[in-house]
């Protein structure tokens, strides 16, 4: 795969106009299906060498012929080869009809499939392009091969599985891998698309790199290679105040772990100084936890404005374990002018009037991050967070445009996204993130990119990664306190 591609995202409609443009410009298309049917039949080799049959599931477009085509390509290597079609064969059009008469194979109707033991499925029945519900005799097909443990390959993308949304259209199968076709599609990364996929492997038909980029959208995978360049970088000259103050927010005695967390983690992702602003009945219990990262007592509005005056602060975080309520909003309000990482319960303090924490944000360049998991996305966007014809990517691209903010629309599928309408999909999060307080760690990193200049969308994309990274560090059994202590992990720009 030319590396210039790795880590493009097209939609299924992206893809439909890579292929005409192919077309326009002069390329065979045949040429392409039958660069894409060999390329499955090599991988069903690799992948299967032990296989008593493989079972090529046809669709009745040009998925079904690439299907054809590995088809021909597994029975002239030798193999054991049966062929079921769905819909009638007989009109099939344009190139998948060219290859189906090519394979000089004969086809049974798709109901009459009865796995047995030693079958590979190679299914080429959709892809990537289906946009509605699958037919009954698919659903049929699809429980008789789970149920027998049959190991699938899939064609572009597992039959069943919407390639913009990464969600079944009543049923999909559960491939052992899939061979897509020069870039991957949103659906191989969203959840739950990503766990029935298996491996993905991209093939490289054969389409000219312009082509892709001109038909791309703004959707990609969360890489180094998309922000490595903007990350601080110290010189011989740099000092603490060039590397940016960072500012936690903490909440009262109770629940004061939260903010200890962001500020540790801020400090460990190259924060200068960093700062946890304490209410007064909680400074006890912050003074005799906090050792590098310094505190300054904070009650009310008045006292962070007159701070705000006096003290050269670069960037905040507030929202873990703040509290929810009127004084979230005062301080946020009074930190309208400056770059902001909004999470947890400051975000939650908004859910009354969205529109107010927007407004307030709305001008200049981007300095909002927002941090929100389901729950508090649907707080903001409940218009956004209900819809379902819309995918998480959309929705997280929508939410950044309408609040003028970096979204982080956090989950084992985070999606990263912009008011530009740029998104990341982020793949690198192991399991063991799903703990208690490493959302704290997160909106403490990227605090500290943003405290030290990095652009707020970057700053959250370099972020999130990083997060992951550090999660891999630490290890199976980490805790929050763990991956914080491993959030300085660091890649050289």
């Amino acid at each position: 795969m030319r590396k210039s591609l790795d880590h493009i995202l097209l939609t299924p409609d992206e893809m439909g106009a890579a292929d005409a443009a192919s077309a326009e410009s002069g390329i065979p298309s045949f040429g392409l299906m039958e660069r894409a049917g060999q390329a499955v039949a090599a991988s069903a080799l690799r992948h299967f060498p032990g296989a008593r049959r493989f079972v090529v599931l046809c669709g009745p477009g040009n998925n079904g012929g690439d299907g054809y085509v590995a088809a021909r390509a597994l029975a002239e290597a030798g193999a054991s080869v049966a062929i079921y079609h769905l819909a009638d064969p007989q009109k099939l059009k344009g190139d998948a009809k060219l290859a189906r008469e090519l394979s000089g194979l004969p086809s049974q109707p798709l109901q009459d499939y009865h796995p047995a033991n030693g079958d590979v499925v190679i299914d080429a029945l959709f892809g990537a392009g289906l946009a509605r519900a699958v037919p009954e005799p698919v659903v049929d097909v699809i429980h008789k091969v789970r149920e027998a443990k049959i190991p699938v390959l899939a064609v572009d993308l597992p039959s069943g599985l919407c390639g913009r949304r990464g969600i079944p259209l009543g049923a999909a199968f559960e491939a052992n891998c899939t061979v897509t076709f020069m870039t991957r599609k949103p659906g191989h990364l969203l959840l739950p698309g990503r766990v029935r996929c298996g491996e993905v492997e991209v093939f490289d038909i054969g389409i000219p790199a312009r082509i892709i980029d001109t038909v791309a959208g703004k959707t990609r995978e969360n890489s180094p290679v998309l922000w490595r360049n903007l990350l601080p970088a110290s010189g011989p000259d740099t000092h603490k105040y060039r590397r940016g103050h960072l500012t936690v927010f903490s909440g009262p005695a109770s629940r004061t772990g939260a903010a200890r967390l962001s500020a540790a983690a801020g400090l460990k992702t190259g924060a200068g100084l960093v700062t946890v602003a304490s209410p007064s009945d909680a400074m006890e219990v912050n003074a005799a936890s906090l050792t590098a990262v310094m505190l300054h007592q904070i009650d009310t509005v008045e006292d962070l404005e007159t701070w705000l005056r006096t003290a050269k602060l670069a960037a905040f975080v507030l929202g873990p374990g703040f509290g929810v309520g009127g004084r979230a909003r005062q301080f946020v309000l009074a930190l309208r002018d400056r770059p902001l990482v909004l999470d947890a319960d400051g975000i939650t303090s908004f859910r009354d009037d969205p529109s107010e924490l927007f407004d307030a944000f709305a001008d200049g360049n981007t300095h909002l991050a927002l941090t929100p998991h389901e729950g508090e996305f649907s707080r903001l966007f409940p218009d956004l967070a209900s819809d379902e014809n819309l995918s998480k990517v959309e929705k997280a691209v929508k939410a950044a445009e309408r609040a003028h903010a970096a979204i982080v629309y956090k989950g084992a599928d985070t999606v990263i996204a912009a008011p530009d309408g740029r998104a990341y999909i982020d793949t690198n999060g192991p399991p063991s993130l799903a703990t208690a307080g490493s959302g704290d760690v997160l909106a403490g990193m990227i605090g500290a990119l943003f405290a030290q200049g990095m652009p707020a969308f970057e700053a959250a994309a370099a972020a999130v990664y990083l997060h992951g990274e550090a999660a891999k560090r630490a290890g199976r059994g980490m805790t929050a306190e763990d991956l914080a202590a491993h959030a300085g992990v660091w890649l050289d720009p």
